[in-house]
């Protein structure tokens, strides 16, 4: 079988091998088996339905969300010379009609349609009639409530086994929590379905964040030295999204703004250009980016805080989908926290305050925090990535400088302390803040706090300066902060530790706002001036077919031709992209282009071979670390004869924590031997997962059923790469 998806690979996508997981996808389709897909934005889902769609007769159903989504991948599709179509609401009556009739004749192999036309009753019915051979829900994760993106139209699609018993059904989606996936393959009752979740890790993605001081400054010069290339920048509000829009086009950057307040045909308008090269900038609130699949996308620019690591790895995700390097840069300040928390207030139930709260805290320790950003992203979605530093974030690429803050910490830890001696209870941060630097406040005066030895022994330090104190202190588990409408700081034992053992604490300094390089993260060895010349060709041949440009050709492709100098048609023909159809298409006219450039000038020379970039050579470099005084503890403890759960519960930790001190024990060279913590079959059966997981934690956790936690298979990857 593999030969013929080979073959038809080429001739109907242009590529000569598949991405991860995509012909394991791809041939349980075809088998006829249902299937749970998490691939990341840029990782090929499409292509896991479009190419079955080709290999067996029938039709292809495709449940998509967004109209612009459809269009997109249909005007794709029908570029290469595959026939496809779309049924919406946007569709005059009378090409409605012409579209039904061709589904009817049999002339379509994948048709697009959204939940709420898909599950009419005269759609199934004339679907019953159409052979369907494969149902594909793209954006699966809008059918789960415990998604960030849930959409009450999707439930409707919990049905369709009851509709379609014998159909296979293949769910896919780019970001799902556990939680989610779990919901997800219930909802649509998948039946012993194949689940496959790759990596979440972007590597041509760089993650940068900076103190937010001039935002729209900021934001004005990260364009300018970008200036020919696409990008989007997400604001919290229509009206920032709408301010940025308008003063990036009178400092003469072409942009336009995108958010609800707009009709649709000022959207789909607004989109339209964007999608074609016309506008560089798109000012977007989040109802901007699930139909966007605009490969060339090459930087983000986060405005504001997003509410939630989840919804900031999709939209950072909008970056870089053609698999060159791109960037994505956020602006960071505490206001943004104290808005964002005013929205939570708002929330109908405490439950989902609770929940918004605790998810905002993570949001502020992945922006505040000094540690290798990807490691903290793919942690949230139960990946571990080992290899620090991973050379594609600010804090891996320029190390933060770290102070011996010691006096610092226990002046506030006293003050957590005394305070809650004082009260019999705990306080807030901007409280606790009020005490240190002597404020003479109500509260204060109420809670007679300005009697407390620790009243205003903190006025060597500004209120914001505190604040950052008090957010590492939480981040480094000395302290807790809960999660309710009023939270309130506690001392945990290890900050308890702190005060009574004297330990050193090493702080970060905090980053000055300061401009960003002028790297073009997008360049990769290619003849510029020549891929110039071929993305206006691309543009014009655009315009005539009323498409996108990128669905001519990538930039990808455009890069390799102006590495390559393809001069024939048996040479461009082997361009990443070029399809049959695509070649008989359009060979002529960029061969034409690139022979008019070489009469006027030379070839450049570049490596033999072109390649999208791999991670820089940072990334696969393992990290030296020492163990700090919290880690060398559990180390003590363990050799004291205690295993991971008993130091867990005498230290009051989660047993994940102490597994952590455990690996980074490992990384720093301490002697620990891999058979006193499994045996021989624990290790068979993590080795074995590992194997078929390709090293995703995830995916080896579900493939051993649950019976080993994330910190057990952590431990076992740091041991058996050491060995």
């Amino acid at each position: 079988m593999k030969q013929p998806l080979l073959e038809t690979l080429k001739q109907s996508f242009g590529f000569t091998a598949f991405r991860p997981l995509q012909e394991e996808i791809i041939l349980d389709a075809l088998s006829g088996r249902d299937v749970f897909a998490l691939l990341p934005t840029g990782g090929g889902k499409s292509l896991c339905f479009q190419l079955p769609a080709l290999m067996k007769p029938g039709l292809t159903v495709v449940v998509s969300p967004l109209i612009s989504l459809m269009k997109d991948q249909v005007d794709a599709l029908q570029a290469s010379g595959i026939a496809a179509t779309f049924l919406n609401s946007a569709l005059a009556q009378g090409e409605g009609r012409k579209r039904l009739r061709g589904l009817h004749l049999g002339e379509y192999r994948l048709l697009y349609a959204a939940p709420e036309r898909l599950m009419l009753s005269g759609m199934l019915d004339d679907l019953k009639r159409w052979n369907v051979n494969l149902i594909a829900i793209d954006e699966a994760h809008c059918i789960s409530e415990w998604g960030h993106d849930f959409r009450p139209e999707y439930r409707q699609l919990s049905t369709l086994r009851d509709h379609f018993p014998g159909v296979p059904i293949m769910a896919l989606t780019a970001t799902a929590t556990e939680r989610v996936r779990e919901d997800i393959v219930r909802q649509l009752r998948l039946d012993d379905s194949r689940t496959y979740v790759a990596s979440f890790n972007r590597p041509n993605l760089i993650y940068r964040v900076i103190p937010k001081s001039k935002p729209y400054e900021q934001v004005r010069e990260f364009v300018r030295k970008r200036r020919n290339e696409s990008g989007i920048v997400y604001c919290f509000s229509r009206k920032s999204a709408e301010s940025v829009a308008q003063r990036l086009t009178e400092d003469g950057i072409k942009a336009l703004p995108y958010h609800a307040g707009l009709t649709a045909k000022e959207r789909n308008h607004h989109q339209e250009l964007f999608l074609r090269d016309e506008v560089r900038v798109i000012a977007a609130t989040i109802a901007f980016g699930m139909g966007i699949n605009k490969p060339n996308v090459r930087y983000v620019v986060h405005y504001d805080l997003p509410k939630n690591i989840e919804g900031y790895y999709q939209e950072t995700g909008r970056a870089g989908r053609d698999g060159l390097p791109s960037e994505c840069l956020l602006l960071f300040s505490a206001a943004d926290v104290v808005k964002q928390n005013g929205f939570i207030d708002e929330k109908p139930t405490l439950q989902e305050q609770q929940i918004a709260r605790e998810q905002l805290q993570k949001m502020v320790h992945y922006a505040e925090s000094s540690a290798c950003r990807r490691v903290a992203l793919l942690r949230y979605f139960g990946e571990e990535w080992a290899e620090e530093p991973c050379g594609g974030c600010d804090n891996c690429l320029t190390p933060r400088e770290t102070f011996d803050g010691t006096l610092v910490a226990q002046k506030f830890l006293s003050c957590v302390y005394r305070v809650w001696e004082k009260s019999g209870h705990g306080f807030g941060l901007n409280h606790l803040i009020e005490v240190l630097t002597g404020a003479e406040t109500d509260m204060v005066r109420k809670w007679r706090h300005d009697a407390l030895s620790t009243y205003g022994i903190g006025k060597e330090l500004k209120r914001a300066e505190w604040q950052a104190v008090g957010r590492e202190l939480i981040r480094l588990g000395y302290l807790r902060q809960t999660s309710e409408k009023f939270s309130v700081i506690e001392l945990t034992q290890e900050g308890r530790e702190v005060l009574t053992q004297r330990r050193k604490v090493l702080l970060t300094k905090t980053v000055e706002p300061k401009p960003q390089s002028t790297h073009r993260s997008g360049d990769i060895p290619c003849d510029e001036q020549l891929f110039e010349r071929l993305r206006a060709l691309r543009r014009r041949i655009a315009d005539e077919h009323d498409v996108a440009a990128y669905i001519i050709f990538s930039d990808v492709a455009l890069r390799e031709m102006a590495n390559r100098y393809p001069e024939t048609h048996e040479e461009f023909a082997r361009i990443s992209g070029v399809g049959r159809q695509k070649l008989e298409a359009y060979a002529e006219p960029f061969l034409d282009e690139i022979a008019a450039y070489l009469r006027t000038y030379p070839r450049q020379i570049f490596e033999d071979s072109f390649t999208i970039p791999t991670p820089p050579p940072a990334m696969k470099a393992r990290a030296t670390t020492s163990l700090n005084d919290t880690a060398r503890e559990t180390l003590r403890l363990y050799r004291s004869g205690m295993n991971a759960e008993q130091i867990a519960q005498h230290r009051s930790f989660v047993s994940s924590t102490i597994y952590g001190h455990l690996v980074a024990a490992v990384e720093s060279g301490e002697p620990l031997r891999l058979d006193t913590f499994f045996s021989e079959e624990d290790q068979r059966l993590m080795s074995t997962a590992l194997e078929k997981s390709t090293g995703v934690l995830s995916t080896a956790r579900e493939l051993l059923g649950g019976k080993f936690e994330y910190g057990p298979l952590r431990l076992y990857c740091a041991l058996r790469s050491r060995a």
